[in-house]
């Protein structure tokens, strides 16, 4: 077979072309559904779980061989995570021959295709997901990336994807070639045989370790599909539909943690936490220990942080958005001296504070105010920034952030002789999370806030202009 991979010469608009000038084939019909039905596929995946349902009602479980049916699981589970996962689709580490032809027979315990065929069809889902080129598109429904895509004929062919590298595995060669024989040989004579040979059941080994089990470790597969888009939270990225969740950690063998798959999918991990559940990682890891693999990826640590800081911005910035922040300084009227003196007068009717430039409308807050009425009404119509900060009080920053939401101007060269810039800024405000197109405006909010000239007194004042202040 040619070694020249497959995807060397697709245009770089593949995805847009591919969609384009490729027709689909027809939506499925109640009149067209026979003709649609992959009939392979829907026999297999129907009618095992009702050969094992029908078997368990007419044959007693022993414990000995529900114990064997629970490993017999991981056992064939592993083949699929550890072998055509992690090992050959996404090469996330080097298996020595011994592990490799293990492994294979593993997964062929499991009857989900090929180790060629299943890599082919997971390369495509990672490089088109979401997308109608992923042969389980989550956007489709649960059913269909679950079970549905394989009860039926696929409405479009999956994306491309090279394998020209599992071409040339001999262990790869070996099970793609004998796969037949193999299912039939890992799927249910060797849990027949080892029930009948170990405690004299081989019927129960047949069914439970057989056909039940092998319902088990199709839909702990299928999980990784469907409820690993679903489910859960997305502490990595979320461009696309994966997910992490305990649960379906759970139900397919250590598969859960799909969000940082899908972001590291050449990470040999899947769980990057000691407690996370990734029983697949151990088994990975234990068989380096032993010397069966070697050369385990793991992507950098500060890369990986990089993508959970974003998202943990991400989640701060919506956050964010639900307060109610103060007045920005662009948006505030440009107040001169003589109007904002002219209201000490009427301090009854409005009493304004001037603090660090800005002008404060306390009317609100006076008779609430910790200290007294009596202190602020000593500083109306008065400069009260050295007493706010520290001259009488040294305020919390509570107080600060509540003074910024009473703001209702700014002092024309009021606020040059404040070299503190965080005598201006609201401890609330002196961190936040800017989108890159809002850096530069964060920063000119408030560094232009002493650098207006007199104008008119116009009821509306561009920027730049100052005007009276109506009590």
């Amino acid at each position: 077979m040619s070694s020249v991979p497959v995807d060397i010469d697709i245009p770089d608009n593949y995805v847009a072309h591919t969609l384009q000038n490729s027709k689909a084939l027809p939506p499925i019909k109640f009149s067209n559904l026979l003709n649609e039905i992959n009939w392979l596929s829907f026999t297999i995946l129907i009618g095992t779980p009702i050969m094992g349902v029908v078997g368990a009602m007419n044959t007693p479980l022993r414990w000995e061989t529900m114990l064997w049916s629970i490993v017999y699981y991981y056992f064939t589970g592993l083949g699929i995570t550890a072998g055509y996962h992690r090992l050959w689709a996404h090469r996330s580490y080097n298996a020595s021959k011994p592990l490799q032809y293990f492994l294979a027979f593993a997964g062929a315990g499991a009857v989900e295709g090929s180790i060629k065929w299943w890599s082919r069809g997971h390369r495509a889902h990672h490089r088109y997901t979401d997308t109608d080129l992923d042969p389980y598109n989550a956007h489709r429904g649960f059913f269909y990336s679950h079970i549905g895509w394989m009860l039926v004929k696929p409405r479009r062919r999956p994306g491309v994807a090279d394998v020209s590298d599992l071409s040339k595995n001999p262990a790869v060669k070996w099970q793609h070639r004998f796969y037949l024989p193999l299912i039939i040989l890992a799927a249910f004579v060797v849990p027949s045989v080892v029930a009948h040979y170990g405690w004299g059941d081989a019927r129960g080994g047949f069914v439970y370790a057989g056909v039940l089990r092998l319902c088990f470790v199709h839909h702990s597969t299928f999980c990784v599909n469907s409820l690993a888009h679903w489910l859960g939270e997305s502490p990595f990225d979320d461009k696309h539909t994966p997910r992490d969740h305990l649960i379906t950690a759970l139900v397919t063998v250590g598969e859960g943690y799909h969000n940082f798959h899908h972001q590291f999918p050449m990470d040999y991990r899947n769980a990057i936490k000691w407690y996370q559940y990734d029983p697949t990682k151990w088994f990975i890891k234990s068989m380096q220990m032993v010397g069966l693999a070697s050369h385990l990826k793991v992507f950098p640590e500060n890369e990986i942080r990089k993508g959970q800081l974003t998202m943990e911005l991400k989640r701060l910035r919506e956050d964010q958005e639900k307060i109610v922040w103060p007045a920005s300084t662009n948006d505030l009227p440009v107040i001169s001296y003589d109007s904002f003196s002219a209201v000490q007068a009427q301090a009854a009717k409005r009493p304004l504070v001037l603090i660090a430039g800005f002008i404060h409308d306390v009317s609100t807050f006076m008779e609430e105010h910790p200290g007294g009425a009596h202190l602020i009404k000593r500083f109306i119509a008065k400069d009260a920034t050295t007493a706010f900060f520290g001259g009488i009080y040294d305020h919390s920053n509570a107080a600060h952030n509540l003074l910024a939401m009473k703001r209702v101007g700014v002092l024309l060269g009021g606020a040059p002789h404040i070299l503190d810039i965080a005598k201006q800024v609201p401890p609330s405000q002196r961190l936040k999370i800017a989108r890159y197109q809002e850096l530069a405006s964060v920063k000119a909010d408030y560094e232009s806030t002493t650098a207006w000239s007199e104008g008119e007194d116009d009821d509306v004042v561009p920027r730049g202009k100052a005007r009276k202040l109506v009590a």
